[in-house]
């Protein structure tokens, strides 16, 4: 569909001209599909039209058309085939590919494409093979256990998408060669013991040496083993049990 598609702009690791992400560059050109992560297309019964490659993410994505005549791109779950229906509503079948409350789902249900705010639009579960358990219910939220195996607590009134993501066999994919790297816009990374001392605080010395710390670095000298995630203090109300 044209009129879903845009030129994706290339940036190579750089803003303003000067480098901010190491490793970028090249990169064949490729179209941006615009994706429903909303859903709120309620009430509107749809139709899967064709199952398409996306070069933006590891998983397929469904063309719908729906019966007003609009065309919307959702990520595709595992079992959905051209000709099915898909629907969404604060309560709808449950069926693959149908989004709904969580309020409004059995526990034990397997969901994607999960709401953490309610209106966001989905920012949990959109990538190959993910899926999300519903635990339990309980005082406004839903107990989602993620793939990390992670329980989290997630509003109840938050939309998520039934059944899991397709194109699991992805992870076991072999590259094959350097320029597969270079089309998907992936430079070569260098090791921090073969640069200079200049270059990188692991750098430097005779022979083989060494990253002659206490602890790896970073290029810029933080820290790059340890506990390094920002403590935002306010999601952590949420997780009832932490990644393994």
């Amino acid at each position: 569909m044209k009129t879903l598609k845009t030129i994706l702009k290339k940036h190579s690791g750089r803003s303003r001209g000067r480098v901010t992400v190491r490793g970028q560059g090249g990169r064949h050109k490729r179209y941006y599909r615009e994706i429903d992560f909303k859903r709120d297309k309620l009430g509107v019964l749809g139709e899967v039209v064709s199952i398409d490659y996306d070069p933006n993410r590891n998983v397929d994505i469904a063309l719908i058309k729906y019966q007003d005549g609009e065309f919307r791109y959702i990520l595709a779950p595992s079992g959905l085939k051209i000709g099915d229906k898909v629907e969404s509503d604060e309560k709808v079948e449950v069926r693959v590919g149908n989004t709904m409350k969580l309020k409004n789902l059995t526990v034990g249900a397997l969901v994607h494409n999960v709401e953490l705010i309610p209106g966001r639009g989905g920012q949990l579960g959109r990538s190959a093979g993910v899926v999300l358990q519903l635990l339990a219910k309980e005082g406004g939220f839903a107990h989602l256990k993620m793939p990390s195996g992670e329980v989290r607590m997630i509003p109840l009134e938050a939309m998520a998408t039934i059944g899991t993501l397709g194109n699991e066999e992805i992870k076991a994919r072999v590259l094959g060669k350097a320029g597969k790297s270079r089309h998907m816009g992936i430079r070569p990374t260098v090791r921090g013991v073969a640069q200079d001392p200049d270059s990188h605080p692991h750098g430097g010395g005779e022979g083989r040496s060494g990253i002659g710390r206490k602890k790896p670095m970073t290029k810029y000298g933080r820290p790059a083993v340890g506990k390094t995630r920002n403590k935002k203090k306010w999601t952590n109300k949420y997780i009832i049990q932490r990644r393994k």
